[in-house]
């Protein structure tokens, strides 16, 4: 890792890779960090990332710093669960799960891949715990579409409210299948990002 830094000041700022994107970190953002494909914790079952690295392109970056902001005016703080994604790695999902519904084709080219996506929820802060979303994270069915209306699920629709809040205000457009996926307006128009970080 490469932190920038000026003579005048001992302050450090989020650094560029080689890539250009930039490098989240629990500290500068204020987020927690826990990238789901860099454990087994995720709908494939396997380790997809051979790193446990944040990183988004600078736009989504600065999206991202104002969601923090209007989660904790809120009092919630902001937990991510993936966000660029090497094209090995999205080709490895597509493997497991070869469904366009919930996984880009990596022919096509995922937004993660562009640095301008990101899976997340919401924490409460008073408490470190997380809200109600109603399913895990990368639950593959109807039940994690963004507005689906189970019997018996209204806290769990009201808190997907409060992270689509968050999130629009930021600047982000919200996926109809994922509750937990955003992205910038115009994603597809970004480049793709060629590493394997």
């Amino acid at each position: 890792n490469v932190e920038m830094t000026n003579s005048n000041t001992k302050s450090t700022a989020p650094f560029f890779d080689h890539t250009g994107l930039v490098h989240i970190t629990e500290k500068e953002f204020d987020v927690v960090i826990d990238l789901k494909y860099a454990q087994t914790d995720n709908f494939t079952g396997q380790v997809i990332y051979l790193h446990d690295q944040c990183f988004l392109h600078p736009i989504a970056a600065n999206a991202l710093q104002k969601a923090v902001i209007v989660a904790k005016n809120l009092g919630y703080k902001i937990k991510v669960y993936d966000a660029f994604r090497p094209q090995s790695a999205q080709e490895r999902l597509w493997q497991v799960c070869p469904n366009p519904d919930y996984v880009a084709d990596p022919k096509i080219g995922s937004n993660h891949t562009r640095g301008v996506a990101i899976d997340l929820t919401l924490l409460e802060m008073a408490t470190g715990l997380e809200l109600d979303m109603g399913t895990g994270f990368d639950t593959m069915d109807v039940r994690s579409h963004h507005f689906y209306l189970g019997l018996g699920q209204e806290n769990m629709q009201i808190n997907r409210m409060r992270l689509l809040t968050v999130m629009l205000t930021a600047g982000f457009v919200h996926h109809p299948r994922e509750w937990w996926h955003y992205q910038l307006p115009n994603a597809d128009s970004f480049d793709l990002v060629n590493a394997d970080i």
